[in-house]
């Protein structure tokens, strides 16, 4: 499972979308996808327009969003000290990456077929 931070989503689903082709060939190999509660909240509190917040939407779903508190911050904090997040390709939440007691099963992700709706978008640029 990857954890998105939110310079990913901006990076993924904003402007230029450098990172959208990245994203989607993570999905296309099958890859889990998810966001915590943090991240969505920095996500909706940034200047997004109707269509980044319904492609997001439609990819990740709010209501799926991981939990992230004081444990979740502690346990990213050590994993930052360790790891920092320049070494982190398509930077990786490593708040996340070190929670992993609060992560929903792999099972429970969304698994995104490749061909689909949500995986399509991610290749448009400015779509």
């Amino acid at each position: 499972m990857i954890h998105l931070d939110t310079s990913a989503l901006v990076d993924a689903f904003t402007g230029p979308r450098r990172s959208a082709r990245t994203l989607r060939q993570i999905l296309e190999r099958g890859e889990r996808i998810a966001v915590s509660a943090l991240v969505l909240y920095e996500w909706r509190r940034g200047p997004r327009g109707e269509r980044e917040l319904a492609h997001l939407e439609d990819l990740l779903p709010e209501a799926q969003a991981v939990p992230f508190g004081p444990r979740e911050a502690s346990n990213g904090g050590s994993m930052h000290q360790k790891h920092p997040p320049a070494k982190v390709a398509l930077a990786v939440s490593c708040a996340l990456a070190g929670a992993s007691t609060t992560t929903p099963p792999a099972s429970s992700a969304p698994r995104i077929h490749p061909a689909s709706r949500r995986t399509r978008r991610l290749g448009r640029s400015g779509g």
